[in-house]
Order: structure tokens, then C-alpha cells, then sequence
């Protein structure tokens, strides 16, 4: 005897009419609200394809099939005075890891030259520490315009604290954007770091801001925060009006004060995934630190409410081969933005 096929109840209907709506909404010139945020991440498991296709309702409106790479480099490593607990490189942790003072212009310039052949479209030059110093000030100022003299890149200089003053001496040297993460929320930033606050890095973020940089910055998900900081982070975020938005899961490192934290599970990163686009419609969303190790298998559904990866290692941690994201963009039916091409080439509206 054959068995019927389970029919779809109008209570599942209604559940993906649910996602749609909202998408509609915000697409529409809606905000998310915090409530709405918090039901995303406690959505179940089995709403989890309605909530991506909403998510990529959004992403398609402003960035179409379109994935924007960066590559970075660990530009120095390790000897940061900072005790961030997530943080292989900091002063509290005993990782075995490369540490080596600021590399030459030479070996940032050829960094710049793996960039441009990967088919990356930013550069991000990052070094360890609280602040630069002016030497690192006077490296990183002199080597920018060699770099963009050579490559087609967009360069993004994460160098820790900023003052307004160092803000502008990047922008007139021609970085584009600084990377300057929040992390997680106001609430739990205490729980991981002591040496700075909250307010430390949200100042950075404004003297970028004003300085005329655009303003790169995200968090690190699976750190012992509850769904509540996530949501009040991607909506600080927002009205930050933070352009670039890296979303980190945590690569718990042995040596460091959160290793062992537990894995995270893969559909709650998709969730966390969906959740940025939502709440951040035309932002650029990257799925960064931990994207293998956490997404696994289901790394090419991050590319439905994501529009932008790295390709290539991290800081201290292995990425996959840029062949496998290569693939990975090709089976999807996407394609890379090159240099000078809008990021929503090719999107329908």
C-alpha cells in the first residue's frame, strides 16, 4: 500500500506567509523591531527556508545575485595589551600563535597583489593592539597610496582605537572604510573585555564616520551573550548607519579565556545571518570568522541573506581554499563583483 504524502496545513502556510510579510514590509521602508528580531532568532527549525527566502528577498532588492570577497591580512600579530576573551592575539591569552611586529610595505604590497588575483574587492590591512602608534600611523599612511597606485582595491584599515585625528590622516592617505567591531551588546561587553569599553569603540566608529570613511563593523556570535544582545547589537548597528557589517561565530581557540565554549548550532548562525539582513536591508552582510567551522555543509544557504565573504585565511585561523568559495559562488548562480562594478549589478527592483 502506498502511503499518502503529508499535506501542508494552512498553519504551515500561514507560518511562511509570516516571513514574507515581513520581508514586504521592510522592503517597503520598514524597521525591524527589537520583538521581531527576537522571534527570528527564537524561530523553529522548520521555518528556517521560509526565513532565508525572506531574508533573500531583501538581499536580492539591493545586491542581487552579487558576492563582494575581501582579503585580509594579519598585518601584526599577537603583543596587544587588551584582554578580550575571545582574542587569541591578546595579553590574556596563551595561544600558540604567530607574533611578529608590523610587516615591511613590501609584504603588505604583496599581500595587495594575493588580494587582486583572489578577485577580491577590499584589502584589509589589520594590525593587533589598542591604538596605532605613529610609527604604525606613518607605515600604514605611506603605504595606502602605493597600494592603490598598483591594484584596483578598496582598503580597509582596522587598527584598534581611533582619535579624530587619526581618523583623518587615513582618510586623506585614501583608506575607504575602518573596521571597528563592536562585538556583541553594551550589556555583555563587560563579560569579555576590561581593558576598554562599549563606549571606546562606538566613539572609534563616530571619528570614522566624520573623517568621511565609511564605517565597517559587526560582532562575534557565541560568546555566552543571550539572543538579546545579538538583536540590540544588529540594531545598534543600523542606526549607526555602519555600511559593512562582518558577522563573526566564535572559533573558540585553546589558549584563550572562552575556548571549549560550546559549538554553536548551524541553523541558529543562519538565523543570525537572516537576522542582520533584516534588520540592515541594503547593508552589506559578511560572513566572516568561523564561517567554516560553524556553517559547515550549510555554508552556501549563508549566501542567501549574506552578500560578502573572505576568501582566504583569517587572522590566526584557517579559512577554506578560495577554489572551494569559488565553487560554492558558482553552484549558486551568483557572481563575484569586480572593481568598479555596483554591487547590485543586475538586481531586479
Amino acid at each position: 500500500m502506498i502511503n499518502a504524502a503529508p499535506t501542508v496545513s494552512r498553519h504551515d502556510c500561514l507560518r511562511a506567509q509570516r516571513w514574507h510579510a515581513l520581508a514586504e514590509r521592510i522592503l517597503a521602508g520598514e524597521l525591524l523591531s527589537r520583538e521581531e528580531g527576537l522571534s527570528v532568532l527564537a524561530s523553529p527549525d522548520d521555518e528556517l527556508l521560509d526565513l532565508l527566502a525572506a531574508a533573500y528577498c531583501v538581499r536580492r532588492r539591493y545586491f542581487g545575485n552579487t558576492v563582494q570577497l575581501y582579503f585580509l591580512i594579519n598585518a601584526k600579530s599577537g603583543l596587544c595589551p587588551e584582554d578580550c576573551a575571545y582574542c587569541s592575539q591578546s595579553k590574556v591569552s596563551d595561544a600558540a600563535i604567530p607574533r611578529y611586529r608590523l610587516l615591511g610595505a613590501d609584504t603588505l604590497l604583496e599581500g595587495a597583489r594575493t588580494a587582486a588575483e583572489r578577485q577580491a574587492k577590499t584589502y584589509c590591512i589589520v594590525i593587533s593592539g589598542r591604538a596605532p602608534s605613529e610609527h604604525e600611523m606613518e607605515a600604514i599612511t605611506t603605504v595606502v597610496p602605493q597600494i592603490k597606485a598598483h591594484y584596483p582595491l578598496k582598503i580597509c584599515a582596522c587598527l584598534g582605537l581611533l582619535s579624530r585625528e587619526q581618523a583623518r590622516r587615513l582618510k586623506a592617505c585614501g583608506v575607504d572604510r575602518v573596521n571597528h567591531n563592536l562585538n556583541t551588546s553594551e550589556r555583555f561587553y563587560g563579560e569579555i573585555c576590561s581593558t576598554h569599553t562599549h563606549q571606546d569603540r562606538l566613539q572609534t566608529l563616530r571619528a570614522v564616520r566624520d573623517a568621511g570613511m565609511e564605517m565597517c563593523s559587526g560582532g562575534i556570535v557565541g560568546m555566552g551573550e543571550v539572543d538579546a544582545d545579538v538583536v540590540d547589537m544588529a540594531l545598534l548597528l543600523r542606526d549607526l548607519g555602519v555600511q559593512s557589517i562582518p558577522v563573526n561565530f566564535l572559533n573558540s581557540i585553546d589558549g584563550t579565556p572562552l575556548a571549549g565554549m560550546r559549538r554553536l548550532n548551524p541553523r541558529y548562525c543562519l538565523k543570525v545571518l537572516a537576522l542582520f539582513r533584516l534588520a540592515n536591508a541594503d547593508r552589506e552582510i559578511r560572513i566572516a570568522g568561523g564561517r567554516e567551522l560553524h556553517l559547515g555543509s550549510l555554508q552556501p544557504l549563508g549566501l542567501y541573506p549574506a552578500n560578502s565573504i573572505f576568501v582566504g585565511d583569517y587572522l590566526t585561523t584557517k579559512g577554506q581554499p578560495p577554489e572551494a568559495d569559488y565553487q560554492m559562488i558558482e553552484a549558486l548562480g551568483f557572481h563575484i563583483t569586480r572593481s568598479g562594478e555596483a554591487a547590485n549589478s543586475g538586481c531586479p527592483q
